[in-house]
Parts: structure tokens; sequence; C-alpha cells
């Protein structure tokens, strides 16, 4: 498997496929590369060099506890770039993924990107404050930490209901879907699955966003039962230099997958833009 070791010894997984212009996909909690299957086959299709990799925990990468913040995940990610010398890459993340771009373009990027996605992503801030009142509670936070922490398997068949939508009365339910989630959560540590719930939540990103040079666009499906789009994509859009919204009613937290001809099709246009 291809790995890149870290200044502390963690190995990332990650996987490289075809050429041209690179594109790297960034996956959202617990998950891993293998969440973005569909979109890397539609670009290598298109011509591009398609990237993604396990965040350190999850997935075939080392299952350390240790490292679990945003300038890690972010550093890490920078590490991976610099190891195939990508350039000119655009850097596509979901859900805590998108933290992730946010904070690789604001912070390490030097230069290399050329644009971003953020796709149903924390940004922002995804936990509620008091200057931050539309955020996810934090009770609800701890019930994603106690789920992880004490009945992890069960806890992550669960979530996969409100996560793609299956739980809308009409909704046509994948099971595929909803085994393949469970199978890369249950690939990765349960400790850095743990201790990821507290990054994703607590990390504020308003300083990484302000600061992003390069255009980045913003997706988020407005019926989004995990990162409400009120508290974050509706928020971030605003923060950027040279950002843009695209809204799309209906559709879940996990939209690049229950909705990838529309995503996808819509990435292309920004990507090509």
């Amino acid at each position: 498997m291809s790995k890149v070791t870290t200044p502390d010894g963690t190995e990332i997984f990650y996987k490289d496929w075809g050429s041209g212009q690179p594109l790297f996909f960034h996956h959202g909690w617990p998950l891993s590369a293998d969440d973005w299957d569909t979109q890397m086959m539609f670009f290598l299709s298109h011509g591009y060099r398609v990237i993604a990799h396990d965040r350190r925990g999850h997935g075939r990468s080392t299952q350390t506890d240790k490292g679990h913040d945003m300038d890690t995940y972010a550093s890490d990610a920078a590490e991976v770039v610099k190891a195939l010398d990508l350039k000119n890459a655009i850097h596509i993340g979901h859900s805590t993924g998108g933290g992730e771009v946010t904070r690789y373009v604001a912070k390490f990027a030097k230069g290399r990107a050329a644009k971003a996605v953020l796709i149903s992503s924390i940004p922002p801030l995804f936990m509620k404050t008091d200057n931050h009142p539309e955020g996810v509670p934090m009770e609800v936070i701890d019930g994603i930490r106690k789920g992880t922490a004490e009945q992890r398997a069960q806890f992550y068949k669960d979530i996969t209901m409100p996560f793609y939508g299956f739980n809308r009365p009409g909704a046509v339910v994948s099971e595929g879907i909803r085994e393949n989630w469970w199978r890369q959560g249950m690939m990765g540590s349960a400790v850095a699955h743990y201790e990821c719930v507290r990054v994703l939540s607590e990390t504020q990103f308003y300083e990484d966003l302000k600061s992003i040079d390069i255009p980045v666009l913003v997706m988020h499906g407005l019926d989004d039962q995990i990162c409400p789009y009120e508290a974050t994509g509706a928020l971030s859009v605003k923060l950027l230099k040279h950002g843009s919204l695209k809204t799309y009613p209906g559709f879940p937290h996990g939209m690049p997958t229950t909705n990838a001809d529309v995503i996808n099709a819509d990435l292309l246009a920004f990507i090509k833009s």
C-alpha cells in the first residue's frame, strides 16, 4: 500500500490514480479515502489525477492516539502533497475534510493549491456557542462521543440514517451505502474517532476562511442533518474573499454519495471555470 510517513512516525495511506491536474480529496469523520471512490472514478475518466488519503487514525493509516488536532491533520495532508510534489492542485473536502482543506489551504498550501471546495463542511464552527447560536448543541456532540466510545458498531449503523437522509419520509434506503459507511468507520481506531469528534466540533476556522485568497466553492444540502447549513456553509461563504455558493434543496449531508451525478457535474464545472 502507498503510504507517507509524517515527522512523528505516523503512516498516512493514500490512493493516487491517473495523470493531469491533481484533485486531492479529504474525507469526513469517521470514514476513509474510500468514501470518494465515486468521485475519483468520475474525474479519472475525465482526465484528472485523483488523490485521496486516510486521515491519521482512520482507514488504513496508523491507528495512533496522538496528533488529533486540525493543524496536524492539515500538516499530514501537506506531507502527502509534498511527497507527490503536487502543484496547481484542487482540494475538495467533505464534512470534517472541509475543515482540513480550510486549514491546509490557509496555513500549509504554500502556493500549491489552485482552488478549493467545501462540501457539507464544518467551518466556520460546528458547535453551538454564545457567539454561534446556530451551531450544534453540546449534548448532541456528547452523544456522538458516547456512541463512539461505548457502542461504536451499533452507533455507526444508526447514524447512517440521518447522514444520508434515509430517515426522511419516502426515502429509498440503500443498505449497500449504509454498510459501506459502517465498513469504513470500523476500519479506523475508536480512540482516533473519539478524539476527532472534539477536533471537528471545537475547531474555529473564521480566520482561516478570511485569509484564503484562491477561489473556493461552498456546496451544501439544505436538508443536512449533520452540519446544518445555517451554522456552517451559509456563514463560510461570507468570510471567503473569492467564495461562491451552491445549495441543494432536500439534499442530505452525504450528498456526494446519494446525489453523485449532480455533485460531480457541479464540481466539474467549477474545476473547469
